[in-house]
């Protein structure tokens, strides 16, 4: 049997300025509850866990994505933005924290719209960087299934999956179709694989 070499995968490291926007951006998409009662990043406008507690920064860090080495750039992107976005609104931001950041979740969702209208010229890059905040959330692409059901991944709680049998594997008591379609082949291995 052929053996298959493992690409080892690997995570960027991004500043804290770029953290915190893109958190508050993740939470925009998906939002959750406050972390801490001080939490400038989530909005605070859902209760349970959103995008970011489903873990969107990981995802977003992950090699896989392809976008991982432009986060710095994005994070700059839509900081610049929301100065623009204030501006034209007349308001005052703090500057405490980054642009993104400081605006308030309505604010957040306008700017946002507006960055993902079509003919927008950068809607491609908010598109795909609110995809990955989503898939974070509604399918932990960057977990294993049961890791995440084990470690209480809000999003697949939330959509009802079920955590697999003490071996590892899904099974199903009740078929699908509320009757058994075809018997087991014989030959079936117990992990369920053809022999």
């Amino acid at each position: 049997m052929q053996t298959v070499r493992r690409i080892p995968e690997r995570r960027v490291d991004i500043g804290d300025e770029a953290t915190i926007t893109l958190e508050a951006y993740a939470d925009t998409i998906v939002p959750g509850e406050k972390r801490w009662p001080g939490d400038r990043a989530i909005a605070g406008v859902s209760t349970g866990g959103g995008s970011v507690t489903a873990g969107a920064l990981d995802l977003l860090r992950w090699d896989a994505t392809g976008i991982h080495d432009g986060l710095e750039d994005l994070a700059k992107l839509v900081n610049g933005h929301a100065r623009t976005y204030a501006e034209k609104a007349g308001l005052t931001l703090d500057t405490d924290v980054p642009p993104f950041v400081a605006l308030d979740y309505d604010d957040r969702v306008a700017l946002i719209v507006e960055l993902t209208t079509p003919g927008h010229e950068e809607k491609d890059f908010w598109v795909l960087l609110s995809l990955f905040c989503n898939m974070a959330y509604d399918s932990a692409a960057h977990l294993h299934t049961a890791e995440a059901l084990a470690a209480g991944h809000p999003g697949l709680e939330a959509m009802g999956i079920t955590k697999p049998d003490a071996d590892g594997l899904w099974r199903f008591q009740d078929f699908g179709y509320g009757r058994q379609l075809a018997a087991l082949h014989p030959d079936t291995t117990l992990s369920g694989s053809p022999a």
